[in-house]
């Protein structure tokens, strides 16, 4: 293998449970890495009509490319690349890469859908074959294995893009909270809203001001204008056993 690339954190996949669990990650301020070695399944949908805040639906693939641009806005870096190997350390763990690369972490988090392979040998791992591969966990995604965890699909989660998402979500704020970084929850209040009742802004937790509230939400609303200004150009991927007409 090639030299290391340290990180706090790993995450194998970038799906919509992997990209969620970094943007906790990083925002955190845990270096956080998303190994992915090709389009998640959700390409495959023709439309989203059941993630809350799209009543008329949204296109999978134009939703997918703002989680990949909200996780790298918040810090994660994304490498196109897939994992082959995965072997605990002293201090977390070592990844080859299957262009024989090495990626270290202090803690990983596996969001492969039903891939396993990379983690199966590892003594702790509990493998669940229900016609599919999953990965036995606690409710915050915990493995057998101190430092590992498996988000999404990989942990049982209903195959739903919501749940899949929230559960990576869940899983980043474990970790966070399982590390040595202080943190409360990931809260940006109004002015004064906790120093206004003189108490310590928690750990996580930030105030700001109108003028600094109105400047982030005309961000926001010409940052979303961009992303739904046209029809995203991709379509969406058919199942691979389907026959081409």
């Amino acid at each position: 293998m090639t030299d290391a690339t340290n990180h706090d954190v790993l995450i194998v996949g970038g799906g919509p449970s992997g990209l969620s669990a970094g943007i906790f990650t990083a925002r955190a301020g845990l270096e956080t890495v998303i190994a992915s070695d090709g389009d998640p399944i959700l390409r495959r949908n023709a439309h989203l009509e059941n993630y809350p805040g799209f009543p008329a639906g949204v296109n999978s693939r134009l939703l997918l490319e703002m989680m990949g641009d909200h996780a790298e806005r918040a810090g994660c870096e994304r490498r196109e690349a897939r994992v082959v190997d995965l072997a605990p350390t002293d201090g977390g763990f070592v990844a080859e890469t299957e262009e024989g690369r090495a990626l270290t972490a202090t803690y990983v988090i596996a969001a492969t859908k039903n891939t396993v392979d990379f983690i199966e040998g590892i003594d702790g791992v509990e493998v669940i074959e229900r016609g599919k591969t999953f990965v036995e966990t606690d409710d915050r995604g915990r493995t057998g294995v101190s430092g590992l965890y498996a988000a999404g699909r990989l942990a049982l989660q209903p195959y739903q893009t919501i749940i899949v998402a929230g559960h990576g979500a869940s899983v980043g704020v474990a970790v966070v909270e399982d590390s040595d970084v202080p943190f409360y929850h990931d809260w940006v209040a109004p002015d004064r809203y906790f120093t206004g009742r003189d108490r310590p802004l928690p750990p996580g937790t930030e105030e700001i001001n109108e003028e600094e509230r109105t400047q982030r939400e005309r961000e926001s609303l010409a940052v979303m204008r961009d992303y739904f200004a046209q029809r995203h150009p991709d379509e969406p991927n058919q199942h691979p056993s389907v026959r081409e007409q």
